[in-house]
C-alpha cells in the first residue's frame, strides 16, 4: 500500500487530523490498535477550547456538537466555603463548549466513514521504519497477515504508550516529567449537574470538581491517594466526601445516584522534545501529558493537529517545507504554556501531603488574589478558553 500520510492512532487527534487533511485533498490511512467500540468506550473530559471548536468546524464535523454542546462563559472557584465566578466572556470575549470527548470521537468516525477514509482497527505490531529518511514506511499485522504502507509522512497520534515517541532515538529525545502525589477518583452518574457551570473546589480535605457531560449526565471528582482502589469507595462514601469538599449551597443542591463508571486517574505533567524527527511528527499524548485540572489534554492535542495540518497543506499545496520544518518549535511553544497553566491551577487547588502552614497561607492568598483581581482573572480566563494558535 501507499498513501501520503500514515496516522498511527485512531483517537480524536488522529481522526481530526485525517479529516482536515481530507478537506485539503491529502490522503491518509489511520491505524488503530484497539477496536472501534473500545475507543468509543473511553471516558474522557469534555471541555472544548475555542480553537478545537473552530477546528471541528473547519473539518465539517461540528453540526451535532453545536446542537448538543453546552456553552460555558464562566466557571466557579470555591475555597473556605466561599465561592466566586471567573467570567470568561468579560475578560476574553470567548467561551468554552462542554461536549464529551467520546461524542467528538464518534462524530469524527462518522465523518471519516462518510468520506470513505481508510481506517484499520485492531492492528498489531505497528513498527515505524526509516522515519529519519525521505522514504518512511510502516508495517503492522492485520487479520493474521503482515502489511506494509509506504508514505511521505507519519503522524504519531498513538498516546503515551504508543510506538511513535519510542521510535525517536533515545539520544535525540529529551523528556521532562512531574508526578503529582495524588490522583482523582471520578464517577459518572445519570443525574443532573449540581450547577450550570463547573465548580473547582479547594478544601482542607482535598480538591473536588463538579463537572458535567449533558443535562442528565454528571462527572464528579475528588482528590485521593494514588494507592486507593475505586472498588473500596462505595457510591455513598463518594457522595458524602464530595459534599464535605464543596460549598454548603452546592452540597445542598447535589442530586446523587448510582455511579455508572468509577475510576482513579493519576496526575502528572510530561513533555517530550522534539516533537518531530525526520518524517515522523508527534501529536497529543504521544508528546505531552497534562494533569486534568483545566482540561487541556485534548485541547493541546488539537493545537498540535492545527500546526501539523498547516504544515502539510503548505508542503503539498505550495511545495514549501517551512511549516513542517517548524512544526516542533511552534507546537512546543504552546505546549509549555498550557503545561504552565495546568501546573499552576493544579498547585492552586490541591492539598499536597508535604504542605506546610506557610504553603497553605500562600495558597489562600493566591486564591484571594484571583477572587479580587480583575487582572488575575483575565490571565486565568485567557488560558482556560485557549491561547491563540
Amino acid at each position: 500500500m501507499r498513501t501520503q500520510v500514515v496516522i498511527v492512532g485512531g483517537g480524536p487527534s488522529g481522526l481530526l487530523l485525517g479529516q482536515l487533511l481530507h478537506k485539503a485533498g491529502i490522503e491518509s490511512i489511520v491505524l488503530e490498535r484497539q477496536s472501534r467500540a473500545h475507543v468509543l468506550g473511553r471516558i474522557r473530559a469534555g471541555v472544548l477550547e475555542r480553537g478545537l471548536v473552530d477546528l471541528m468546524g473547519q473539518a465539517g464535523v461540528d453540526t451535532r456538537m453545536k446542537a448538543e454542546g453546552f456553552v460555558h462563559d464562566g466557571t466557579l472557584i470555591a475555597y473556605d466555603n466561599d465561592m466566586f465566578r471567573v467570567d470568561f466572556t468579560a475578560h476574553t470575549d470567548a467561551t468554552v463548549l462542554v461536549y464529551g470527548q467520546t461524542e467528538v470521537t464518534r462524530d469524527l468516525y462518522d465523518a471519516r466513514d462518510a468520506t470513505g477514509g481508510d481506517t484499520r482497527f485492531e492492528v498489531e505490531n505497528v513498527v515505524i521504519h526509516d522515519a529519519g529518511t525521505d522514504a518512511p514506511f510502516v508495517t503492522f499485522g492485520e487479520n493474521g497477515h503482515s502489511e506494509r504502507i509506504d508514505c511521505d509522512f507519519i503522524a504519531g497520534c498513538d498516546g503515551f504508550h504508543g510506538v511513535s515517541r519510542k521510535t525517536i532515538p533515545a539520544d535525540v529525545r529529551q523528556e521532562y516529567e512531574k508526578v503529582y502525589p495524588f490522583g482523582w477518583l471520578g464517577i459518572l452518574s445519570e443525574t443532573p449537574p449540581v450547577n450550570d457551570e463547573l465548580i473547582y473546589a479547594n478544601s482542607d480535605r482535598g480538591f473536588a470538581l463538579c463537572s458535567m457531560r449533558n443535562a442528565n449526565l454528571s462527572r464528579y471528582y475528588i482528590q485521593c491517594d494514588t494507592s486507593d482502589d475505586p472498588a473500596s469507595w462505595s457510591d455513598d462514601a463518594f457522595w458524602d466526601e464530595l459534599r464535605r469538599r464543596i460549598p454548603p449551597q452546592a452540597a445542598e443542591a447535589l442530586v446523587t445516584g448510582p455511579s455508572i463508571e468509577k475510576s482513579i486517574a493519576p496526575l502528572r505533567s510530561f513533555v517530550c522534545e522534539p516533537m518531530r524527527w525526520g518524517r515522523l511528527f508527534l501529536c497529543g499524548d504521544a508528546a505531552h501529558i497534562v494533569p486534568p485540572t483545566g482540561a487541556k489534554g485534548l485541547n493541546t492535542a488539537a493545537s498540535d493537529v492545527h500546526y501539523l495540518n498547516q504544515g502539510l497543506r503548505q508542503f503539498y499545496g505550495q511545495g514549501d517545507s517551512e511549516g513542517i520544518d517548524r512544526y516542533s518549535e511552534r507546537a512546543l511553544a504552546r505546549v509549555w504554556k498550557t503545561q504552565r497553566f495546568s501546573w499552576w491551577f493544579s498547585t492552586l487547588m490541591h492539598h499536597f501531603p508535604d504542605q506546610t502552614a506557610f504553603d497553605k497561607k500562600m495558597q489562600r492568598a493566591e486564591l484571594a488574589l484571583l477572587r479580587d483581581s480583575r487582572e488575575a482573572q483575565a490571565a486565568m480566563a485567557l488560558s482556560y478558553v485557549g491561547l491563540a494558535y
